[in-house]
């Protein structure tokens, strides 16, 4: 699979200057981790679950977790389970290539039960999302994730979600972190990339922000992310891929505020039926949010609903000019460091400061592509819309 796959090659050709690499459920975690983009979560009660799968993925859709936890009811869970195994063996059968998919489980017993329980059908899996994940909690689940692996002979990755109470608390933060720390380090090599329960820790104050308001608006939550990035996210060899939290809107609401699309900077000089699309899909605080991911260390995105995977994957995308930058700081005879003039003559590129930066930015290329010079992210959103 690959990231814009599901456009026709002539497509591919006019919009990247390099296109998205290739790659599968056995790639090397470092690509796997980079390449996941908007995961869409589906509830694991959905009858018609495989046509489902199959349908987000010849939509351009890369990564599905299929929860058994928060988005299902408490009665639901052994139908759900079952349900589950089901749809896994009808994808099995029909023999499509399939997202990278996850399961995301309540308590670490399911986890080998539901590999035995899937039987050959299990090869379609990639792993499982770890729910409210604490160093006490985590143990639990990734030892039954070893156990598992081992039994199957199936490499299975792990992507908790860090959510809890003493998270968000500002009086048990730093203990929790570090034993997440602690614990995603002892098995690093099965920790794909940690996620963001910011639902959860909205709700531990009864609060909900508003489509007009992104996660970074909620002084609390931005606290919080700050925090998980400034411990787990780091570049220095240590860090995790930490993906950005779910945005919960997909419907066109009341808005508080004046709508941002008529002042958006990727709308000025468009044509009106963009407009239009923008507006239908009620993207405006979605894009703000995606922009303030990125500038805050997060990749990819946990998604709820079909019409959030575009404008993820399009903002994805590294532009030419970033592309530029990037191999300019990483050029051999660079390595002593110093500063140069960008190649766009509009800004400084400091080689050493900038290095790291650098390194992520051609990871995103390798896995999302290079904008050609003359595409932005209006033309990549329009050519998703537009399928």
């Amino acid at each position: 699979m690959r990231h814009f796959g599901h456009l026709p090659p002539a497509a591919r050709k006019s919009l990247f200057h390099q296109e998205p690499c290739e790659f599968t459920a056995g790639s090397s975690p470092r690509v796997l981790s980079a390449a996941l983009g908007a995961t869409l979560y589906s509830p694991a009660t959905r009858p018609a679950l495989a046509d489902d799968v199959l349908k987000q993925a010849r939509r351009g859709v890369v990564s599905m977790v299929l929860c058994l936890e928060d988005s299902i009811d408490d009665a639901e869970v052994v139908a759900a389970e079952a349900n589950l195994v089901r749809q896994f063996a009808d994808l099995d059968a029909r023999g499509e290539e399939v997202p990278l998919l996850f399961v995301r489980v309540r308590e670490p017993l399911q986890i080998p039960d539901l590999v035995q329980r899937l039987g050959a059908s299990a090869r379609l899996l990639c792993g499982f999302v770890l729910p409210k994940f604490t160093e006490d909690r985590g143990i639990g689940f990734l030892e039954a994730l070893t156990a598992a692996e081992s039994a199957s002979g199936r490499r299975l990755f792990a992507m908790p979600v860090l959510e809890s109470p003493e998270l968000l608390h500002l009086e048990t933060r730093a203990e929790t972190l570090a034993g997440i720390a602690r614990t995603v380090e002892k098995y690093r090599e099965r920790v794909l990339a940690l996620r963001l329960g910011v639902t959860d820790f909205c709700s531990g104050y009864g609060l909900r922000r508003s489509p007009d308001m992104t996660a970074y608006d909620v002084q609390i939550v931005a606290g919080v992310i700050g925090d998980v990035v400034n411990v787990l996210g780091r570049a220095d060899g240590s860090g995790f891929t930490i993906t950005g939290p779910v945005w919960e809107y997909f419907r066109l609401q009341e808005r508080m505020f004046k709508p941002q699309l008529r002042r958006s900077p990727f709308l000025e000089g468009r044509a009106e039926e963009l407009r239009t699309a923008l507006i239908e899909h009620d993207l405006d605080g979605l894009l703000r949010e995606i922009e303030l991911d990125r500038a805050n260390g997060l990749l990819g995105k946990t998604c709820i609903h079909p019409s959030h995977v575009v404008p993820v994957h399009a903002l994805s995308v590294v532009s030419h000019e970033e592309f530029t930058d990037a191999k300019d700081i990483l050029r051999p005879e660079r390595g002593g460091g110093g500063v140069l003039r960008s190649a766009y003559t509009n800004k400084m590129n400091e080689v050493k400061p900038h290095r790291a930066w650098a390194e992520r930015t051609l990871l995103r290329a390798e896995v999302f592509g290079v904008a050609a010079e003359d595409i932005g992210f209006v033309d990549l959103l329009t050519a998703g819309l537009t399928l």
